[in-house]
């Protein structure tokens, strides 16, 4: 398959993220008392759920410095776009990389509604046992939303197993739960992410990275306040957890989708 897209074509798709963007840099009221509830509940949650959390977070440090248990089979993605081949790495990757956008959207809007899916089932599960289980729900939400965004890299032939594309994936987790100030900033190192040197910033600026993670956690907030109601708590998980996916996995295909605009654009 050719890419056969016009720059005008793609122009105009880049100017439907930005639009995204400024979207995104307003603040509902409700979000500046996010970090409230969780500010709470760290006083009355036993330390035996605090710990679980906090290994969860050394896991994901984990994930940002080699990749550890979270990294996915790129082979069964590849699989999508090329069924009845057999295709290298490197290969596969540049393949997709000069795929028209349309199909890089229609398999990364396949990948977040497989994982909004399973992340709705999962929310609900672990909304039966109220403060209980929540310590469970926070690190297995936080696995799904890196399998998501993993598998949106891959959709438009970027590796994630490369540190820069893990550091990348880490900072639209950051981006999706951060308030006004932090989203400007967020936003500002994603959209140029692209230019080596601001790749270099970013990779400096993440090396507090329990820092992120906990501040993602924290901003969690007053959704997953309503998830610790024991039964009812089935119902909040449930919607909670697919709307945090929906959220990340916006971001990932968002932020994926310029860089890969603006580098088709550059060999047009």
């Amino acid at each position: 398959m050719t890419n056969i897209e016009t720059a005008e074509a793609l122009k105009l798709e880049l100017k439907k993220i930005e639009t995204w963007e400024n979207d995104q840099k307003g603040l509902f009221f409700w979000e500046k008392l996010g970090r409230l509830p969780f500010a709470i509940l760290d006083r009355i949650t036993p330390k035996f759920i605090q710990d679980k959390i906090g290994t969860a977070l050394d896991e994901l440090g984990s994930y940002i410095q080699n990749g550890g248990r979270y990294l996915i089979s790129k082979e069964q993605m590849y699989r999508k776009f090329f069924p009845d081949e057999e295709q290298g790495e490197a290969s596969a990757l540049d393949r997709i990389g000069k795929l028209p956008l349309r199909t890089m959207d229609e398999t990364a809007d396949r990948v977040i509604a497989t994982s909004s899916k399973i992340a709705t089932v999962q929310g609900a599960t672990t909304g039966i046992g109220g403060i209980f289980t929540i310590a469970i729900d926070i690190p297995l939400l936080l696995g799904i939303s890196l399998k998501a965004l993993q598998e949106v890299a891959l959709s438009y032939g970027y590796d994630p197993n490369e540190k820069s594309e893990r550091i990348f994936i880490v900072k639209c987790m950051q981006f999706s739960s951060s308030d006004i100030v932090g989203k400007k900033a967020i936003l500002e190192e994603l959209s140029a992410f692209h230019s080596e040197e601001r790749s270099g910033q970013v990779m400096s600026q993440l090396q507090g990275w329990r820092e992120v993670m906990l501040t993602y956690r924290d901003n969690f907030g007053w959704k997953k306040l309503f998830q610790m109601i024991p039964i009812a708590g089935i119902l909040f998980g449930a919607y909670l957890n697919r709307s945090t996916l929906m959220d990340v996995s916006e971001t990932g295909k968002m932020m994926y989708r310029k860089r890969r605009i603006l580098e088709k654009l550059k060999t047009i």
